[in-house]
């Protein structure tokens, strides 16, 4: 039986500037929506989340074909967006949250549109995997995304410990902090790469066939 390694070496890879001819339009004008009204209603400092800043890479990974991109974006999104579809659906059908984070989509103090908006969640994990069927997976794509939720979260320790953004101050599961700044960052920070982002990698690289390398035919595994 011919393994995955040899269906992805027989797969044509579109170039960068092709591979998505529609999508990227429809992801900027998904953008030009989005941005502004999160910005009018949530401020800027919502973009600071890992969910939000997800959105703006994988438009900027869809418009400009770039394999790194979608698949720091795959990695950092499948299963978050997984969790927040099933915590919305629990409210929804049985009146409470599962793992909470979706509250806010049922305070009538946000417009009803704007909150409709966080629908983007149910479809991301579908268009993220459809788009690395066509440009293929990049395998640095946790590094770079591991590198980006660092950043994120030490802006975030920035802002007011109420705001817990990226709960870069108290934990979603006990709700505390573990420590001084830096060793509950490092805790927030350890747990995403470890619960999340490598073991969607490793499932990822399984399933998927690799992107081109574009570096000089060199090889990369991780």
């Amino acid at each position: 039986m011919a393994g995955t390694g040899a269906l992805a070496n027989q797969r044509t890879f579109p170039h960068a500037s092709a591979a998505f001819p529609r999508m990227r339009w429809a992801a900027a004008a998904w953008l030009a929506v989005w941005l502004p009204a999160y910005w009018a209603v949530w401020g800027s400092r919502n973009f600071l989340h890992l969910c939000d800043i997800t959105v703006v890479l994988t438009c900027a990974g869809l418009w400009l074909g770039n394999s790194l991109l979608l698949s720091s974006q795959a990695v950092a999104s499948i299963v978050v967006d997984l969790l927040w579809t099933l915590d919305a659906a629990s409210r929804l059908l049985a009146g409470r949250n599962l793992i909470g984070g979706t509250e806010y989509m049922w305070d009538a103090r946000f417009p009803l549109w704007v909150r409709l908006l966080s629908l983007f969640h149910v479809f991301w994990p579908v268009l993220v995997i459809w788009a690395l069927r066509r440009v293929g997976y990049d395998r640095r794509g946790w590094i770079l995304q591991s590198a980006i939720a660092a950043a994120l979260l030490v802006a975030a320790r920035l802002l007011a410990p109420a705001q817990n953004i990226n709960y870069a101050f108290r934990d979603p599961i006990f709700g505390r902090a573990w420590g001084p700044a830096a060793a509950h960052l490092a805790v927030i920070w350890l747990s995403l790469v470890a619960a999340i982002y490598w073991p969607t990698h490793r499932v990822l690289a399984h399933l998927l066939a690799p992107s081109p390398c574009r570096c000089g035919g060199c090889t990369v595994s991780f």
